[in-house]
């Protein structure tokens, strides 16, 4: 190596690693002061929920998630459809759990809807359903719009239970009896 070479090498290390700061610097800044709404374009891409209501008989596609941000109409639909199915209340439904569910539908490469045996959950009917079976929570994460128990037709029960877990998302219970597994944006844990 000669005395050129050793000395150009730490200086063209030194202008990568600069350079390499620099665009760094410069995507921060653009992400920053650029509006917003140009920059999440880039950045993401649409996401929609396909649901069945086994309930009310009741289907929905609606793209949720669009250009960086919740679509509020499509999740006024989505409230809708996920209502308690037994007083007719209609609560929020947590958007991360939409993004559970996109996830575990993109996961399993589904085509089909998504049949809802249970979404939102007023707490009447949470204490009612209490009273009919053990494995229902006092607490249920239902009557946050945190939850829904749900079924994949023409994919095994099984394999969605193990899928949803991969996620790592939340909450993942497994009734094999009842032919749903539940899943929740609460703690990470698993019955």
């Amino acid at each position: 190596m000669t005395d050129e070479t050793a000395r150009t090498q730490p200086e063209t290390a030194f202008a990568r690693r600069e350079f390499l700061q620099f665009g760094a610097a410069a995507f921060i800044f653009s992400a920053l002061f650029e509006p917003g709404e140009a920059l999440a374009g880039r950045l993401s891409t649409p996401r929609e929920v396909t649901l069945y209501n086994l309930n009310t008989g009741e289907r929905l596609k609606a793209e949720y998630w669009n250009k960086g941000r919740y679509q509020n109409d499509a999740l006024r639909e989505v409230n809708r459809l996920l209502r308690d199915h037994r007083t007719g209340s209609v609560h929020p439904i947590d958007p991360k759990l939409l993004d559970m569910l996109y996830a575990l539908r993109s996961r399993v490469g589904a085509r089909q809807p998504f049949t809802v045996i249970s979404g939102y959950r007023s707490p009447v009917s949470n204490e009612a359903l209490r009273e009919e079976h053990s494995g229902v929570a006092r607490n249920s994460l239902h009557m946050e719009g945190k939850a829904v128990d749900i079924r994949l037709p023409g994919y095994n029960l099984r394999g969605l239970q193990k899928a949803a877990l991969r996620l790592k998302a939340g909450g993942v219970g497994f009734y094999p009896r009842s032919d749903f597994v539940h899943i929740d944006v609460g703690p990470v844990r698993h019955w």
